[in-house]
């Protein structure tokens, strides 16, 4: 026997505690906007619930730590589920990490529209409109995990369509085992569909809004439409107001369009036309071939402040958040032959590189500077095998603008 049809919003990790991140400098007239812009992404979200086709919402978890938020982004949650209360809308909320049940104040309880699901248990709540019930809502709130604890979901069997709201990693093959029509899943910042993984969808929504450069492009939450033979369609909505963009670059697209700024121009131009209007936070990554191909990036602070002053001011902004340019692998031979100091820096250099020591240890350089704590030593005398490649080939390249009379080209990121 056909079902009812049925729309609800899933959503999740608005983390409203935190906010935009990799920011060492925030303009003046962006200031304001980068400071609201998480709770407009997360108002967005509870507007959108609020329309009369939507019958119930859905959040999967890290919608703010109440300490650390306040009272500012409890009232935001309080004051919307007071509206979704009036208009008779269910919220079914399942806690991740950062809003623990336990961290939430008896002083604030929630409406009787607002379900918090239990950590030690899961817990079936059916749904129901004009009397005739529309699906079934399991959820169990996080335990601490990082992963999600499917078999501690099963349910007796219904014929009734299932949404399971759960709070951690996963894969097809795990949530597969739930038997479940949707599982509506947070803990992951970015969007990301688990195939396989349910009846209909498995999906991360992703957080309203992207924090870092970490979490590049669109952020929002779903719609999710459920029809009367239980098909269902999800559709992605984008809300956020700045969007975070990662940028790589390479010598030869450098060379083909005539010098870095004409380059970095015209991705800035089309990152704007892709990403609809939005204010960008652009993270851009340069690589350069060859010591001989450095010039062509030129000073690197020059080429940073250059791009803030030129596309960070503009309505909509494209600010430049980090510009890092990546130390070349080779320096031309003929610089590695010379019988001067910078060959004989370039021959040390290759031989530290190729060096079989199990470590680099920095700790000698700090022995003149004695406010430097001693944390910061025990971390310098046992540098990691992943960052000593990177600091040898930063160290090289800082060698080599010196020596060449140049102005170094450095890593600038926040």
């Amino acid at each position: 026997m056909p079902g009812e049809s049925f729309r609800f919003i899933h959503a999740s990790d608005f983390h409203l505690e935190a906010p935009l991140g990799d920011l060492d400098a925030i303009p003046h007239h962006l200031r304001e906007a980068m400071a609201d812009a998480p709770r407009r992404a997360a108002k967005a979200v509870f507007e959108a619930a609020l329309v009369d086709n939507i019958d119930f919402l859905v959040l999967s978890g890290d919608l703010l730590n109440p300490q650390a938020a306040g009272p500012h982004g409890m009232a935001l949650l309080l004051d919307y589920f007071e509206k979704l209360n009036a208009k008779k809308k269910p919220v079914f909320w399942v806690a991740g990490t950062a809003d623990d049940p336990q961290k939430w104040p008896e002083a604030a309880p929630l409406p009787p529209n607002v379900t918090l699901f239990p950590k030690n248990k899961a817990v079936a709540i059916p749904v129901e409109r004009a009397g005739r019930t529309i699906c079934v809502v399991v959820g169990r709130s996080s335990e601490g995990r990082s992963t999600l604890h499917v078999p501690s979901y099963r349910i007796d069997p219904t014929d009734e369509y299932t949404v399971a709201i759960g709070y951690g990693s996963s894969d097809a093959d795990a949530l597969k085992e739930g038997r479940f029509d949707y599982w509506a899943l947070g803990g992951k910042h970015n969007r990301q569909q688990v195939d396989g993984g349910a009846e209909g969808a498995a999906v991360y929504c992703g957080s309203p809004h992207g924090r870092s450069l970490d979490e590049p492009g669109a952020h929002g939450y779903s719609i999710v439409d459920v029809d009367a033979d239980q098909t269902t369609r999800v559709h992605d909505v984008d809300c956020d107001v700045f969007r975070y963009c990662q940028v790589e670059v390479d010598a030869a697209e450098i060379a083909a369009v005539g010098g870095i700024r004409n380059l970095l121009g015209e991705r800035i131009v089309r990152l704007q036309h892709d990403h609809g209007g939005r204010h960008l936070l652009i993270g851009w990554d340069i690589s350069v071939s060859s010591g001989e191909s450095l010039h062509a990036i030129g000073d690197s602070e020059e080429l940073l402040q250059w791009l803030r002053r030129e596309y960070g001011s503009g309505t909509p902004a494209a600010w430049t958040a980090s510009l890092v340019v990546r130390p070349p692998k080779h320096y031309p031979k003929s610089w590695n032959d010379e019988d001067t100091i910078l060959g004989d820096f370039l021959r040390a250099a290759e031989k530290h590189r190729k060096s079989d020591a199990r470590g680099l240890n920095l700790s000698p350089f700090t022995e003149e500077h004695s406010g430097i704590q001693s944390t910061t030593s025990s971390l310098l005398a046992d540098v990691s095998p992943a960052a000593r490649e990177d600091i040898l080939d930063q160290a090289t390249l800082l060698g080599v603008e010196l020596l060449r009379g140049g102005k170094p080209n450095l890593v600038h990121e926040s």
